[in-house]
């Protein structure tokens, strides 16, 4: 799934290409994709782009003055087109989901693997109409996201950290990949209860936040669209790497899995040398 730093990258390369040009047509190629119906896609053909930014894991396309959202969900992706194909895409069983073409004949796709389709696109007059931007928590990097704003946040939570992390409506923008590369550098179980974390520890978390999700966006600048997901799977250090030696400490990096999900983790460095739990596991050797 793309995080904070594959969506800033994407948001920076959508600036630099989409800013000044005009909107010739948005095609739908999926009926799942569009979450919206007022105003109509059509409202923004013939305008010109005057902004993109980003809300967490959204993007946002500004235009005509009005919003286009995009959330690419845990399969989707932005493929840019120089020249896009000719004619409108023709809605089937394939990954193309939507098609934004500007009048120079250049563009982008929006696809999406798999079965589960929740690749979402919204066209609204405020980004705040967007139940899921509205919701969202502060940006990890945002300037005046002090060490003081980070722990006010954790105070109030009775939860593993691991899940306080990836709660958008707590702080935007961090998934499953990026919590667990974060507690493998602050050396902090993703089973610890927020509640019994001391100021040290929060403290250590902060820094462990704001150094990784800096760095990932570093490696990701400037980088085209195409190359982000395999410079994010290079970049990470225990996510995705269960069997794999931990590049700190060279212990077995361990993996706990969930119904559709999974989490990484190094035993030395997080928890003690002892292994966590792995629920399913658990439950196929009974």
């Amino acid at each position: 799934m793309p995080e904070l730093p594959e969506v800033e990258a994407l948001r920076e390369f959508l600036d630099a290409h989409l800013v000044g040009k005009e909107i010739a047509r948005v095609l739908p190629a999926a009926i799942s994709v569009l979450k919206t119906y007022d105003p109509p896609l059509g409202a923004v053909e013939g305008a010109e782009v005057t902004g993109v930014a980003r809300h967490g894991k959204f993007l946002d396309i500004e235009a005509g003055g009005l919003h286009l959202l995009i959330h690419l969900a845990r399969a989707g992706w932005l493929q840019w087109k120089d020249v896009l194909p000719s004619g409108a895409p023709k809605p089937g069983k394939g990954p193309l989901a939507l098609r934004v073409a500007l009048t120079g004949g250049d563009g982008f796709d929006l696809t999406e693997a798999g079965t589960q389709k929740r690749l979402a696109v919204h066209l609204v007059r405020e980004p705040a109409d967007v139940p899921g931007v509205a919701r969202l928590g502060p940006d990890p990097l945002a300037p005046d996201f002090d060490l003081a704003a980070f722990a006010a946040l954790l105070k109030g939570e009775r939860r593993q950290i691991k899940g306080a992390l990836r709660d958008q409506s707590l702080i935007a923008g961090i998934g499953n990949a990026y919590s667990d590369e974060i507690l493998h550098v602050a050396k902090t179980s993703p089973f610890k209860p927020t509640q019994n974390l001391t100021d040290e520890e929060t403290a250590a978390l902060y820094e462990a936040m704001r150094d990784t999700l800096t760095q990932a966006v570093a490696r990701s600048h400037g980088l085209a669209a195409g190359r982000l997901k395999a410079e994010k799977k290079s970049g990470l250090r225990v996510h995705g790497r269960t069997g794999e030696p931990c590049p700190v400490c060279g212990d077995t990096i361990r993996e706990v899995s969930f119904a559709d999900s999974s989490l990484q983790y190094c035993p030395t460095c997080q928890t003690g040398g002892k292994p966590l739990a792995d629920r399913r596991l658990s439950r196929l050797l009974k």
